[in-house]
């Protein structure tokens, strides 16, 4: 399950002055940080959208991206019923993104777990899907999402991709990430 730190703060805001006080009777907003659950070998890209059937039109366009794909998508509703939906061709990985999805918890969200294949190879068509809003992130690493409540609901400000830059690289870093990259086929 992904944990969720909670770090809450009320302000109130007067426009005509242009001020906004720590109000500690008010609530206007809270931040939460969620913290992704997933194997470590699983990539996730984490989007917003805007209609029901995001979640077949994304599951399709990864099934015909690439063949055999082991994939999951989770959709959270913002009206209706406010269901999370999902399709998948894995079970477990069905799980592990409808989890997720509950956690982060902002309507129209969408969670897609990839296994044995890569954000660049799906990334563009997802992109293409019609309701596709933004993405917010496509990768392997630790991830956590910052997220907003309102008291008209969620909303995801942006995302913490992996670990902060060491450094920049030196020539033998250079020809580490050259020889990946051709080693994983991505380079002549």
């Amino acid at each position: 399950m992904s944990q969720v730190l909670r770090t809450t703060f009320f302000l109130t805001c007067d426009m005509q002055r242009g001020t906004c006080d720590k109000n500690e009777e008010f609530m206007s907003h809270k931040i939460d940080v969620v913290k992704i659950n997933k194997p470590e070998n699983v990539n996730i890209i984490i989007g917003q959208a805007h209609f029901i059937k995001t979640v077949e039109d994304l599951f399709e366009v990864l099934v015909a991206s690439v063949p055999n794909i082991k994939c999951a998508v989770a959709f959270c509703e913002s009206s209706g019923a406010c269901r999370v939906r999902c399709e998948g061709t894995d079970e477990g990985l069905k799980k592990i993104a409808i989890e997720n999805a509950l956690c982060i918890a902002c309507g129209h969200s969408f969670i897609i777990l990839l296994d044995g294949a890569y954000p660049i190879n799906v990334l563009n068509a997802i992109k293409n899907v019609g309701e596709v809003c933004s993405i917010f992130c496509a990768t392997a690493n630790p991830l956590e999402v910052i997220v907003i409540e309102t008291d008209s609901g969620r909303g995801i400000m942006g995302v913490v991709d992996g670990s902060k830059p060491k450094g920049a690289e030196e020539e033998s870093d250079i020809r580490w990430r050259k020889d990946f990259l051709r080693k994983i086929g991505y380079k002549l």
